[in-house]
């Protein structure tokens, strides 16, 4: 019984397709073994009937589409050819093909419909994007973790206690950050505790109270109508520069830190003061000998509506303001930097509009690249025209998704801004490839058969390469960063659409340009007389004009032929494979050591642009003001029986593991019930008694304003109550992770059920949370990834090879980002999964082209390989690498570091599959 012809040849055959390598070709050659003209690269196949053509001439002559219909029973002679009786291991890919070959017939028969419905598609979904988000992007909500351990402390913090900004404010006792003018003055000199630097800063102080504005229904804004008060007034902006200007005479040479006490006054002057010089020890304190900068924080009403909009309002005159205000002073003595808590949203909300302008510079750059690439001398296989239209059938890809997303609610966050260009880059590959099985048909051939063969050959190679990167980016969903997620559906959907619409409008393009290489055939067959002149419409639609090509040449490019000729045969010399794995070692060295280098977390002052005012003020602030950190709540988030010694006791052991921490001040602590124990001996109050000790609390918070919003009281009993502890040394990303865990360990161990909780924790929880969803990313996808290699292909080898390109590339990138100044952050999160889609395709075409080749040794099976996949790998990088560079010339961190890490995963990826694995393949095959 014969063997059916069709069905052996394993899924990833299609790849081989991309430099016109056809799968009955390659069952020949590893059968029958080498010719005879083996020795030489390149060979040609021996001589004698082609088994491809015996086949396909029996099954084409029963369809128009060739194999669209199934396949007849191979002949006796022809199994014989083909080696005898094979193994079905294409179950996928012969029905894919047969698909594809009908689909590109239908292309080819009726172009304009192919073409025409994307492009009202695109009309149609291209509305959506007038619901392009053009106000307030939530940087809480899409740039910290999804269901973070800080939101639900913020919750119940919220819930248990309040925090007033207009009676008795205190901002360490504010759940969410307060709304604020922050300016930080650095002296000229070495110190500024000097009467005449201290004038300067006094009226820099004087000037920024006295700001005021006009609001649209005439009314005036002032600052004292929209400050923070205590008792009536305005909150000091400085305590130390209040109490001086109050009293010029004061002794500036007596100033203890970080706790100042001025007569029954006690000012805490940590996060104040930077830059200090400490002297000797005065009780919990060191004296002040110098302090290089101070800090003037102005804090503004939030609690209500009309407040909320005033205080905006105000702070927006403030930074239009501000510019002004330092001229007019002309200060001498002191420079100034600013900030607001309104300007990290408005400074990351004006990055996004910077790189509209780069991407007209990459879709110039892809233009270009595409024509220089698909350009050819004889006009019948030039493609230069198709090629431009492939770019713009990307950006209709572009449009369709993300005008379909928005359409249906997908938020666009400013991260969504670097798509566009990694999909121009990405998108062109498949163009490429279809190009490329097009220039292998005959152009005799009728334009439905050779549009048939394109969609056979190339259609599915693209598919697998859409499914592979569209399954890396979707399984990036899973992480718990909204922004990631949100890049990671908006980029994988305009993959598919690109796929889409190059099966559909691109192929309707080439079908029609095709009908141009008809013409300029006849035109150029046609003989003309001596009086005949070539009119210029016909010059320039048969560009380049006048030579005739070979209508039965299928040459490979130029490029392969560089690999097969010259970069194979000095790759696999001995002295090369010894300079590639010397190279290699240094490289995953260098990995693995930037790898424990690496810094978690997306640091705030990123989010601006490089020229952004915010720039400086954070620079200065780690200069100065990095020793102490936030202050942190301890809560008590249960009923307690604080009258009894026991439980006082517990709580203090528990507050003391808190103050024994490297990472807090023990001097610093404040907390209500160290404060009443000492109440109620001074009024000779019973402690221990609980009727005692709940009737006295009023009279204490009469005194104590300030503890009034530490303790949750009902009629018998405290609800919950907190503590603060000042935490410092904690101005690395790296120690904010360590503190935070840290602190929360301890919340944990206690027998007292506590909680911590600070507003910055919101921020911090990214350090936690980021190595954990990054493995978990790359786990993920790496494993899908291997699941599509041993579904596609059908060698034990190659899915090892895969695997280990992942691995080493992700390693690799890893590292890099460390010496390139790149924090593993959302942003470099997603490049890691966009990495590991790119090392899959390098490594699955190469390696599976190098088992799959008939030579008889290890050198000439990765020539061979390099010589089919070579150009292909190197031009597919390159599209990409072109694609993203434009970004090199943002002025934000966000769109940089994309193109920094991107540049990293095609140079190693393409290093991997061009270099590394060939080499590694002769040793170990």
């Amino acid at each position: 019984m014969a063997a059916p012809s069709s069905g052996c040849f394993p899924m990833w055959c299609p790849s081989l397709r991309k430099v016109g390598l056809k799968p009955s070709k390659v069952v020949l050659e590893m059968e029958a073994g080498p010719g005879p003209d083996s020795e030489r690269s390149g060979s040609q196949p021996p001589e004698g009937p082609d088994p491809e053509h015996v086949v396909a001439s029996r099954q084409e002559s029963e369809s128009p589409l060739g194999s669209s219909q199934q396949p007849l029973p191979a002949t006796e002679s022809e199994t014989q050819l083909l080696g005898g009786p094979r193994c079905h291991t294409n179950c996928l890919e012969a029905p894919l093909s047969r698909a594809f070959r009908r689909l590109g017939w239908e292309v080819g028969s009726h172009p304009w419909i192919f073409l025409l419905l994307p492009v009202i598609l695109t009309a149609i979904l291209g509305t959506g994007l007038i619901y392009l988000p053009e106000g307030k992007e939530n940087l809480e909500e899409h740039y910290t973790p999804i269901g973070s351990p800080a939101k639900a402390e913020r919750r119940f913090v919220q819930k248990h206690f309040i925090a007033k900004d207009h009676d008795h404010f205190s901002v360490s006792r504010q759940s969410t950050e307060a709304s604020y003018a922050s300016i930080l003055v650095v002296s000229n000199s070495n110190s500024l505790l000097e009467q005449d630097v201290l004038s300067e800063i006094s009226q820099l102080d004087e000037m920024v109270q006295a700001l005021s504005l006009t609001n649209e229904n005439g009314t005036q804004i002032h600052y004292q109508q929209v400050c923070s008060s205590n008792q009536g007034h305005c909150v000091p902006s400085n305590p130390l520069l209040f109490a001086w200007k109050r009293n010029s005479n004061l002794n500036l040479r007596n100033i203890t830190f970080p706790i100042y006490t001025l007569g029954y006054q006690v000012l805490y002057l940590a996060n104040l003061l930077g830059g200090t010089v400490l002297g000797d020890s005065v009780g919990r304190s060191q004296l002040l000998l110098e302090a290089k900068a101070m800090r003037l924080q102005y804090y503004l009403k939030t609690e209500d509506a009309g407040d909320n909009e005033r205080s905006k309002a105000w702070l927006m005159h403030f930074l239009q303001e501000f510019g002004n205000m330092e001229k007019s002073l002309a200060l001498k003595k002191i420079q100034v930097v600013f900030f607001t808590s309104l300007s990290r949203q408005l400074e990351f909300e004006a990055t996004s509009r910077t790189v509209i302008p780069l991407f007209y510079m990459a879709y110039l750059l892809i233009v270009l690249f595409a024509i220089t690439s698909c350009y050819r001398c004889d006009c019948a296989r030039n493609q230069m025209w198709v090629a431009a239209f492939g770019v713009i059938s990307v950006v209709l890809a572009v449009v369709s998704s993300f005008g379909l997303l928005l359409f249906i609610g997908v938020p666009f966050v400013t991260i969504v801004a670097n798509s566009p260009f990694l999909v121009l880059g990405v998108g062109v590959d498949d163009m490429f490839i279809m190009i490329s099985a097009w220039w292998k048909t005959s152009v005799t051939d009728s334009i439905r058969k050779r549009m048939s063969d394109v969609y056979s050959e190339a259609a599915v190679s693209i598919t697998i390469t859409t499914v592979t990167n569209v399954l890396a980016f979707y399984t990036g969903i899973m992480t718990s960063f909204r922004s990631v997620q949100y890049f990671c559906i908006y980029t994988g959907t305009t993959l598919f659409f690109c796929y889409l619409y190059n099966i559909t409008c691109f192929g309707a393009f080439m079908a029609l340009d095709s009908k141009r290489n008809v013409v300029c055939l006849h035109w150029l067959k046609k003989p003309e007389t001596p009086d005949q002149k070539c009119s210029s419409l016909k010059k320039c639609c048969c560009f380049p004009y006048g030579s005739l090509p070979d209508e039965h040449q299928t040459g490979a490019h130029p490029v392969s032929l560089l690999f097969r000729d010259y970069f194979g045969p000095f790759l696999t010399n001995t002295v090369s494979k010894c300079f590639v794995v010397l190279t290699y070692v240094l490289y995953i060295v260098s990995g693995i050591l930037g790898c424990f280098q690496v810094q978690e977390g997306l640091d705030l002052r990123n989010l601006a642009s490089d020229d952004s005012y915010i720039a400086p003020y954070f620079n200065v602030e780690e200069e100065n003001f990095s020793s102490y950190g936030p202050r942190v709540m301890v809560i008590i988030t249960e009923p307690l029986d604080y009258w009894d010694k026991d439980a006082r006791q517990k709580l203090e052991n528990c507050l003391a593991d808190f103050e024994n921490s490297d990472y807090a001040d023990k001097n610093l602590t404040e907390f209500w019930l160290r404060d009443y124990v000492q109440f109620m001996d001074s009024h000779h109050q019973d402690i221990n008694n609980k009727n005692s000790f709940i009737h006295n609390i009023p009279s204490f918070e009469s005194d104590f304003p300030l503890f009034m919003y530490d303790i949750n009281i009902t009629s018998d009993e405290i609800i919950c109550s907190r503590a603060f502890i000042q935490t410092m040394g904690i101005s690395s990303s790296t120690n904010k992770k360590l503190m935070l865990r840290q602190f929360r360990d301890l919340a944990e161990k206690c027998e007292i059920p506590l909680m911590v909780y600070n507003q910055a924790f919101i921020y911090f929880d990214q350090y936690a949370a980021i190595l954990e969803n990054t493995i978990q990313n790359v786990i993920v996808a790496s494993a899908a990834m291997l699941i599509v290699s041993l579904l596609l292909i059908p060698h034990p080898l190659c899915c090892l090879w895969v695997t280990f390109s992942i691995a080493s590339v992700i390693v690799g990138v890893t590292g890099f980002m460390a010496f390139w100044n790149v924090n593993l952050d959302s942003i470099s999160m997603i490049n890691l999964v966009i990495c590991i889609g790119f090392s899959f395709d390098f490594s699955a075409h190469i390696s599976y082209a190098f088992v799959s080749s008939p030579k008889p040794s290890v050198n000439q099976k990765t020539i061979e390989a390099l010589y089919l996949l070579g150009y292909p790998v190197l031009q597919s990088a390159i599209s990409t690498i072109i694609g993203v560079c434009a970004l090199s010339a943002a002025k934000a961190y966000v769109f940089r570091t994309f193109f920094k890490i991107m540049l990293l995963v095609m140079v190693f990826g393409a290093a991997h599959g061009l270099i590394f694995i060939p080499v590694f393949l002769t040793f170990f095959f």
